[in-house]
C-alpha cells in the first residue's frame, strides 16, 4: 500500500490486556517495541494538554493507576490519581480508568465504576466531579457487559458530554457543575425498571459540537442539537451493533466497525472490516480494500480505533491484529504483528 510520509498514524501506541506496545513506520517498514508495563492491562493511552504522555494501567489485584512520561519509554506513577473516598455512601470503587480527554488546560478521566475525574496540572493530581459521581439515584445504575463505566467524554468550551455504559449520555453547560440526560430517540438497552442506554462510543464535529454521532448498544445514531434528540442512521451497515466510531474532522468521513449482535460479538460472516460514511451517516459502505476475506472472527473494542485528520485510521482487534489506512479508508494494510487482546489505540 502506498504510504504518505509523516502521518500521525505512523507512530502508534497500542494498549493490550498484557502491556503496551509501540508501532513505528519509518523507511517504508513497521517496527514494534515493548511491552511497556508487561503483564498489566493498559486501557487508555493519551497526552495531557502540555503533551505529556498518559497511560491508564490496571490489575485485578493491585487496582488502577495513572502513569506519566515525557518520551513514551520511562514512566512514573502519579501519587494522587483518580480515587473515590473510602467512606463514600455507595461504596464506589475505582476498578479501571478507560478514557482520557483534554478540554483546554484540563484533562478528564472516565472510570469504572462509572465516574468522572479531572486534573488541572497535566495529570499529576486528580479530583472527582460530584455532579456525576454523586448523581441522585445512581444506586440504581446497572453495569453493561463491559462494566459500569464512563467510556467517552466530549467537550466544547463550558460544555461537556459524558457517555456511561450502561446508563446513557449526560450533558453539562457549566463545566461539569451540573448535568442533564441526553438520550431521547435512542432505543434503551434495557427497560426493566428505569430505562438504561448502553453508550459504546461518541464522536463530535470539531466545528459544530452539537453534531454528534453515537455507536450505541442498540444501533448507530446522530444528533444535530447536542443530544436533545437522536435519529438512527444505519443505511448500508451489515449490522447495527459495534463499539468503535471515529471521524476525520477535515473530510467529515465517519468510520465504524460492525459486529454481528450483542449475543454474537464477532464480525458478520467472519469478515472483519470497517465501514465508512461520507455523507454524515446517511449511508454507509465497506471502506476500501485490503480486509481479510473470511475466517476473521475478532472484533474491535470501543477505544481500539484512532482517526487522524490527514486520512489516517488505525484499528486493533481483540485477536491482536492491527489494520491501518493512510488514504481515508480506500486501502488498508494489516501490520505484521500479533499482539495480546487490544484495548486501545492512540497516535503518539
Amino acid at each position: 500500500m502506498e504510504q504518505v510520509n509523516h502521518l500521525a498514524i505512523d507512530h502508534l501506541g497500542i494498549g493490550t490486556e498484557k502491556g503496551a506496545y509501540r508501532l513505528d513506520h519509518t523507511g517504508g517498514q513497521w517496527s514494534v517495541s515493548g511491552p511497556l508495563f508487561p503483564g498489566w492491562k493498559v486501557s487508555a493511552l493519551s497526552t495531557a494538554p502540555d503533551g505529556t504522555y498518559l497511560a491508564a494501567i490496571g490489575s485485578n489485584w493491585f487496582g488502577a493507576s495513572v502513569h506519566r512520561s515525557n518520551d513514551f519509554e520511562n514512566w512514573t506513577q502519579v501519587e494522587i490519581g483518580p480515587k473515590y473516598d473510602g467512606d463514600n455512601p455507595l461504596g464506589l470503587k475505582l476498578n479501571q480508568i478507560w478514557t482520557f480527554h483534554n478540554a483546554g488546560d484540563r484533562v478528564y478521566a472516565g472510570v469504572d465504576q462509572a465516574g468522572l475525574f479531572y486534573s488541572d496540572d497535566q495529570g499529576l493530581t486528580w479530583e472527582g466531579v460530584p455532579a456525576i459521581n454523586e448523581w441522585p439515584g445512581r444506586e440504581h445504575w446497572s453495569p453493561g457487559f463491559g462494566g459500569l463505566t464512563a467510556h467517552r467524554i466530549l467537550s466544547q468550551g463550558d460544555r461537556l458530554w459524558v457517555g456511561i455504559s450502561a446508563v446513557g449520555v449526560f450533558r453539562s453547560e457549566d463545566c461539569g457543575e451540573s448535568f442533564v440526560r441526553a438520550d431521547q430517540g435512542v432505543i434503551p438497552a434495557s427497560e426493566e425498571g428505569e430505562p438504561a442506554w448502553c453508550v459504546h462510543s461518541l464522536v463530535a464535529d470539531r466545528d459544530d459540537p452539537n453534531r454528534i454521532w453515537r455507536q450505541d448498544h442498540r444501533g448507530v445514531y446522530r444528533t444535530t442539537d447536542g443530544g436533545d434528540k437522536w435519529e438512527q442512521i444505519e443505511n448500508g451497515l451489515p449490522a447495527s451493533f459495534g463499539f468503535a466510531i471515529g471521524r476525520n474532522q477535515e473530510t467529515g468521513t465517519l468510520f465504524v466497525a460492525p459486529i454481528t449482535a450483542d449475543e454474537n460479538r464477532v464480525p458478520v460472516n467472519g469478515h472483519f472490516s470497517v465501514f465508512r460514511s461520507q455523507d454524515d451517516g446517511d449511508s454507509w459502505e465497506e471502506a476500501g480494500v485490503g480486509w481479510p476475506q473470511e475466517g476473521h472472527f475478532n472484533g474491535a473494542l470501543r477505544n481500539a480505533m484512532v482517526v487522524d485528520n490527514q486520512g489516517g485510521v488505525a484499528i486493533g482487534t481483540t485477536g491482536g491484529s492491527v489494520f491501518v489506512t493512510s488514504d481515508n479508508g480506500d486501502h488498508w494494510e494489516q501490520l505484521p504483528v500479533s499482539l495480546p487482546r487490544i484495548l486501545c489505540v492512540a497516535t503518539i
